[in-house]
């Protein structure tokens, strides 16, 4: 069965909208368990967007020993007041995953992979340690990617595959490229001893034909879409939902 891994970032978005801690992250992370999730992710920012600092301690301690934990982040980003690098969150928490993504101040959302094999030498000594830190270390890259030789020399374990550009053609009626290329990307990995995650933008429409074509997919990441249908239907319900979908 691929696994479910939550993330709560919206959650926090909307509590920083009004300040205090409601909606709660822990809450809603809570839920997710309960509910039968895998795992939970978060995607720190340097600039506090949504999770902060103390919300990455929090989760740690709510996941340890029941679940995966999952901190993205941008290895490149220096510490900045209150965010002190994605090392030292890592450091603190020991999460099960780190997945690596290159994203900046200036990107709404996640929205390109790694340059590769080109960034292999700036991330080598980062992987390195964050692995002394965390469970193993994933990099999201672009569907369609395909040269992770050096990418599994360097320690890392999987994969990310960048899956927006999938969830778009879906929406615009002709994913069959798109699929193809998540696909090829998979393959190439599982052929350079790496497992497949996938993230962004997936939703109940288009996942389960992901997950069908590629049968060894390990993990999906699901936030924007999954709270934004638990508006509507529960987060419980919508949580059980994926997770039917998501069964072998």
């Amino acid at each position: 069965m691929t696994q479910l891994s939550v993330n709560v970032n919206k959650i926090a978005v909307l509590r920083n909208s009004r300040g205090g801690d409601e909606p709660s992250v822990l809450q809603a992370a809570r839920t997710c368990i309960e509910s039968g999730a895998q795992g939970i992710t978060v995607h720190p920012r340097p600039d506090l967007r949504h999770i902060r600092p103390r919300d990455v301690l929090q989760l740690a301690e709510l996941c340890h020993g029941r679940v995966e934990y999952n901190i993205e982040g941008n290895p490149f980003a220096p510490p900045r007041g209150a965010y002190p690098g994605l090392l030292e969150l890592v450091r603190a928490t020991h999460p099960a995953q780190v997945t690596l993504v290159p994203d900046g101040d200036a990107q709404l959302t996640s929205d390109h992979g790694f340059a590769l094999p080109g960034d292999i030498v700036k991330l080598q000594p980062l992987v390195a340690a964050l692995r002394a830190h965390a469970g193993r270390v994933s990099v999201f890259v672009d569907a369609g990617a395909t040269d992770f030789t050096a990418l599994a020399g360097i320690g890392v374990a999987r994969i990310e595959i960048y899956t927006g550009p999938y969830a778009e053609a879906c929406i615009a009626g002709d994913c069959s490229d798109a699929l193809d290329a998540c696909v090829h990307t998979a393959q190439a990995a599982h052929a350079a001893g790496l497992m497949v995650n996938a993230g962004h933008d997936l939703d109940q429409r288009n996942l389960l034909l992901l997950r069908t074509a590629i049968p060894n997919l390990a993990e999906v990441s699901i936030g924007h879409a999954l709270i934004g249908e638990a508006l509507y239907a529960g987060l419980a319900p919508t949580v059980r939902a994926y997770l039917v979908l998501l069964r072998d």
